[in-house]
């Protein structure tokens, strides 16, 4: 057989064997938060320090944080945070902590259910659900 067959199959079971391997998919939190009939989705995917995750806007009204701590396809914690805007400061209305095992999903599987969550003197509604998928069992 000639060298350049020889390099050839070789190139190609390679590729074979490559393509053959599970991809390793990273975590994603996917987040649908709605305030006063608008819907953001807000991504979050894993990270070692949990202190660089920024809180996001909703509406002027409220933060939302999702923080997922972990390596690679590795979660270690999920931690939700809901804050009502206040004229003085952001005020904590929940915090949610989910821990692992987390069940084993290439397609976004539901972790929160719909949340709602009322605060202020006018008791204004946020609602969020959150799903996380690319998790490895």
């Amino acid at each position: 057989m000639h060298f350049s067959h020889l390099y050839t199959m070789a190139l190609l079971t390679l590729a074979g064997f490559c393509l053959a391997q599970p991809a390793q998919a990273t975590p994603l939190l996917r987040c649908a938060v709605t305030y006063a009939g608008s819907t953001q989705t807000i991504e979050a995917t894993p990270v070692a320090d949990p202190y660089v995750v920024a809180s996001v806007d909703i509406g002027g009204r409220f933060w939302f944080k999702p923080v997922v701590v972990g390596q690679g396809s590795r979660l270690d914690y999920i931690k939700l945070y809901a804050y009502l805007d206040t004229a003085s400061q952001p005020v904590l209305i929940q915090e949610a902590k989910y821990l692992p095992p987390f069940a084993s999903a290439q397609l976004p599987a539901s972790l929160t259910g719909e949340q709602h969550l009322y605060a202020g003197h006018l008791e204004r509604e946020l609602i969020y659900n959150c799903t996380l998928q690319g998790v490895q069992p």
